[in-house]
């Protein structure tokens, strides 16, 4: 054990990661390592077309390969009632086809085989008769008045699904009118997919003697799984064991439940086996949930002398064939009201309509709160916007609207309560590490030689750390989250929580908060996750915000346990309880240095020595309700050099400076930032999910759809500043999202900036070499 120094010095420290030791040696435990005695295998037909009538379902040739144990359709499940499953967002999506498919790679049947090249060889011999319909890929085609109604489950004959807003509408339009300067655009933010390294799958474990389920599943939500399960299924909760193994990467795209899922589960059920089903890399891309896919109108008029005056924005949110986003329930377009941004913003109004289209379902957070990212986007793009219209430096314009850091806490024009920031600082700090002044010389020399080079800056702010159990819920389930600690009769801490990682570090932040809270070493706290029958209840790891609302309660649990030891410390020294102070991890007698006792002598005595009439034992349980969201924010800048030839964009040069209150682990903090970077890189360069007029997936396999490698990625170059949340126990605000929500604007500024002296205004991402190479030749500038 360390001293007791050494263990209060572990808050704010790089500490190295105690589940990097699996993990580098590969030695985790994800859901395809796991085998069961008598295990079958799963495997799902899924539609060639994107619309069509479903005229038949042939089996019997699937039954008659050898290992083919089962093969479920639509109308099988409809017989058990589960032919539909609820969605978190309020709709409900078919689990098996039934009549009809709506988009390309929906499921339409499902084999069970001895083994998985059994049950792959059977849904290859089930035989679908399709009739092709029409096909609505565009959402605004979807919305006119003579497109095919795609959803005809609903009483509603129509593709819209919602429509939802939140400002004063008339004050921002007598605000634009009054405005002197008013930019519009229309900005896409593309489809595009998280693409974890692991993709999903189950595996269901149902036990005929017991009457029990166990579940397997990568799942970033375990608790919620189990109370869906148990609503679609109609078993008893208490029979259902959810178990998240080690997962490989989430980012949002295992918040949902899927349909192989329930089909295996139904599998299970029927067979008396357990029944695994793992998808492929190309099912995980084209069924599974995307992210973004917001087609946004924005208006933003400022004074002449660059002083916002009001915001406007209407969005189309194409949301697939079923609404299926993962969105707290009183926020339908997620928290996309973020979208004043860093910014003191008099008036806004904003409104999002969505859309049914013949494309997968969806709309989850990718790497962000609740469509934040698009919101962030959305604002960064704009400022820009209007600085080149009034033709002022975007830093500048920036510095001139930012709210102010006496204004915190602060309410936005859209309704939310920004609980701390300091903007300029942030700016001020990447400019001076970027060398600002400099660049901007340097860009007017290069021009003058003909050379392409931008710099981009995005002030972004986030809002993480959901949820307030006042306005926060997800299918109805309140978003707190909890832990329980265990202190053993040695001190050995036992801490078990509500989250689950996908590889974030939780078992050391989390580790680092209860030996800060108790005054031991790191080392001595064990973290449990990702186990119903064990951890206590929670709401999962999203959104930013498991240090936000589990290490709160980490935090307050901890401060409990030792509320009770300072009872237990009071009987050790024989003085009056309102005399023990809490000291560099040890229990003091105030006045009397030198008659102390520490934590582990404490525990050992809360099962040896407790005082008369106290309970043994010394454990305790916190479900964290917090009183508000945590608001991070920052500033990346970007240097990027054009390739007159290619259209190629070169990124020179990438500063970013973060701040999300206290830092519990700087290095886990530092690599989150670097993978958040890196895949807004991507998002800004690279990815797409797309479509053809007829439904069909161009981007189905990473030929396609392009992940970036060490080649491609830029160098990050990384500082902060710290501004506390004043509401959470430690200062802390969450950082796993920020840097996917603020570095596209940067890349795309940075590029717009290339070329805005001729005439360039805005480009849609990716932006492709291709793209680049159009807007060149247009101009004359390549051949």
């Amino acid at each position: 054990m360390t001293t007791t120094g050494q263990a209060h010095a572990v808050l704010g420290h790089p500490v190295r990661r105690k589940e990097d030791i699996r993990f580098i040696q590969g030695r985790g435990r994800y859901l395809d390592d796991i085998v069961l005695p008598r295990m079958a295998y799963l495997a799902l037909v899924r539609s060639p077309h994107a619309h069509a009538r479903i005229r038949s379902i042939r089996t019997d040739a699937a039954k008659a390969i050898p290992g083919v144990l089962a093969v479920i359709t639509g109308e099988d499940l409809e017989e058990l009632g589960l032919a539909w499953m609820p969605t978190l967002a309020g709709d409900k999506q078919m689990v098996l086809a039934v009549g009809k498919v709506l988009f390309q790679y929906q499921e339409v049947a499902a084999v069970v085989g001895e083994t998985r090249e059994a049950a792959v060889d059977g849904a290859q011999a089930v035989e679908v008769d399709y009739d092709p319909l029409p096909v609505v890929v565009d959402p605004f085609r979807a919305l006119e008045p003579d497109a095919p109604v795609l959803r005809e489950d609903r009483e509603q004959k129509t593709n819209h699904i919602w429509h939802w807003e939140v400002g004063d509408r008339e004050a921002t339009e007598e605000a634009l009118r009054r405005s002197d300067v008013v930019i519009r655009e229309r900005i896409r933010f593309q489809r595009v997919h998280p693409a974890p390294l692991e993709p999903c799958g189950c595996i269901a474990d149902f036990d005929r003697i017991t009457g029990r389920l166990t579940l397997y599943v990568t799942s970033q939500a375990p608790h919620a799984y189990r109370t869906l399960l148990a609503l679609v299924t109609k078993l008893p909760e208490h029979m259902i064991r959810v178990i998240s193994p080690d997962i490989g990467g989430g980012f949002g795209n295992k918040v949902a439940v899927y349909p192989g899922y329930v089909c295996a589960v139904v599998a299970s059920m029927m067979l008396g086996r357990p029944v695994k089903w793992v998808e492929t890399r190309t099912e995980n891309l084209t069924s599974t949930s995307f992210a973004r896919d917001y087609h946004m109108m924005v208006e933003l008029g400022a004074t002449r002398e660059g002083k916002v005056t009001a915001l406007r924005v209407k969005t189309i949110a194409d949301h697939g064939a079923f609404d299926a986003s993962a969105n707290p329930s009183r926020f339908p377009a997620g928290l996309f009201s973020i979208c004043t941004g860093s910014y003191d913003f008099p008036v806004a109004f904003a409104e999002v309509d969505a859309v049914y289209t013949n494309k997968a379902p969806g709309g989850i957070s990718y790497r962000c709160s609740f469509r934040v990212t698009e919101a962030s986007y959305l604002i960064e793009r704009a400022m820009d916007i209007l600085a080149d219209e009034l033709g002022m430096d975007p830093a500048e314009l920036r510095r001139r609207n930012f709210i102010p850091p006496e204004k915190f806490p602060y309410r936005s024009a859209l309704g939310w309560t920004y609980d701390s920031g300091n903007y300029i600082a942030a700016l001020d700090r990447a400019l001076a590490l970027i060398g600002y002044e400099e660049l901007r010389r340097e860009q007017e020399e290069r021009r003058r030689r003909g050379e392409l080079m931008g710099i981009g800056i995005s002030s972004y702010t986030e809002i993480v750390g959901a949820g307030p159990s006042h306005t926060f819920d997800i299918a109805g389930l309140k978003m707190f989250d909890s832990c329980e600690i265990r202190v053993h009769p040695t001190g050995k801490i036992l801490a078990r929580f509500g989250t689950r990682h996908q590889g974030q570090g939780h078992e050391t932040t989390y580790a680092q908060i209860v030996a800060h809270e108790l005054g031991v070493s790191v080392e001595d706290v064990l973290v449990e996750e990702g186990d119903t029958d064990t951890a206590p209840y929670g709401l999962g790891t999203y959104a930013s915000r498991s240090t936000p609302t589990a290490g709160a309660a980490a935090a307050m649990c901890a401060r409990r346990i030792r509320e009770k030891a300072r009872k237990i410390a009071a009987h050790l020294l024989e003085a009056a309880e309102e005399d023990i102070v809490w000291e560099e991890g040890r229990f003091i007698v105030r006045g009397v240095p030198g008659k102390s006792v520490t934590f582990p002598q404490v525990a050992f005595a809360a099962y040896t020595n407790p005082p008369p009439g106290m309970e043994p034992g010394l454990e305790a349980v916190y479900y964290y309700d917090p009183p508000n969201l945590t608001f991070p924010f920052g500033t990346y800048v970007c240097v990027v050099d054009i390739d007159k030839g290619t259209g190629q964009v070169k990124v020179r040069r990438f500063v970013g400076v973060d701040d999300c209150g206290t830092v519990i682990n700087p290095m886990i903090v530092e690599g989150q930032i670097h993978g958040g970077l890196t895949e807004g890189f991507a998002i800004a360069f690279m990815q797409e999910i797309a479509y053809d007029e007829n439904g069909n997936c161009l981007s189905s396999n990473f030929t396609e759809y392009l992940i970036p490698t060490a080649v491609e990625t830029p160098r990050w170059e990384l500082d902060r500043t710290v501004t506390p949340s004043p509401h959470h126990p430690l200062g802390a605000k969450g950082v796993g999202e920020s840097a996917n929500v603020g570095s596209p604007a940067a890349f795309v500024n940075a590029v717009v900036d290339a070329l805005s002296h001729m005439g360039v205004r805005h480009i849609d991402m990716p932006i492709t070499p291709w793209k680049i190479w159009k807007i060149l030749r247009e101009h004359g500038i390549t051949e």
